[in-house]
C-alpha cells in the first residue's frame, strides 16, 4: 500500500473515532432534530454539488473561486461529524421529519464505516484538486464524490 493510501485511511479512521467521540459529547437530540440537521446537512452539501456540476459541465461559465468554495463547503459538510446525527431512531419518521435512512445502517457496521471512509477520501480529494483551479482535475474527483454519495444511497437510502 502506498504511503498516501496509507494517510488517507489512517485519517478516514481518526475521523471516523472523533466523530464517535463527539457524538458522546453532543447534548441528546430527539430523533427528529437529529433528522432535521442531517437533512439541512445534505441539503447543503447537494447545493454546493450542483453549483459545482453546472460548472463541470458547461452550462454556467467555470469560476475557480466559486468552484473551490463549493468543493470547500462539500468537504467542510462531508468531515463535519455527521456521523453524530445518526442515532437510533433516526431510521423512523419522527414527529414531522421524514427521514429515508434504512434500518440496516445500524445493523452493518462495517459497510458503514467502508462508505464513510470513502465519503470522507471522495471529500478531501475534492477539495485538494478544486485548489488547482483546473476543471480537468477537478471533474474525476466530483464524479469520485458522486460515487461515494450513491455508495451510501444504495447501501443505506430508502426509494
Amino acid at each position: 500500500m502506498s504511503r498516501k493510501t496509507t494517510r488517507a485511511l489512517s485519517t478516514a479512521v481518526l475521523l471516523l473515532l472523533s466523530g464517535s467521540v463527539l457524538a458522546q459529547q453532543l447534548p441528546q437530540l430527539k430523533p427528529d432534530e437529529v433528522i432535521r440537521y442531517r437533512k439541512a446537512g445534505y441539503a447543503f452539501m447537494n447545493w454546493n454539488m450542483a453549483k459545482l456540476k453546472a460548472m463541470l459541465d458547461g452550462s454556467v461559465p467555470f469560476n475557480k473561486d466559486q468552484a473551490l468554495a463549493a468543493a470547500t463547503s462539500i468537504n467542510s459538510t462531508v468531515n463535519s461529524g455527521m456521523g453524530a446525527l445518526y442515532t437510533p431512531g433516526s431510521d423512523k419518521d419522527a414527529g414531522n421529519e421524514k427521514t429515508r435512512l434504512k434500518p440496516e445502517f445500524f445493523t452493518q457496521p462495517d459497510k458503514v464505516k467502508e462508505v464513510a471512509g470513502a465519503y470522507r477520501t471522495a471529500g478531501m480529494k475534492l477539495a485538494a484538486t478544486a485548489a488547482t483551479g483546473d476543471p480537468a482535475q477537478i471533474k474525476p474527483a466530483f464524479d469520485d464524490m458522486g460515487k461515494a454519495c450513491k455508495g451510501c444511497h444504495d447501501a443505506f437510502r430508502k426509494d
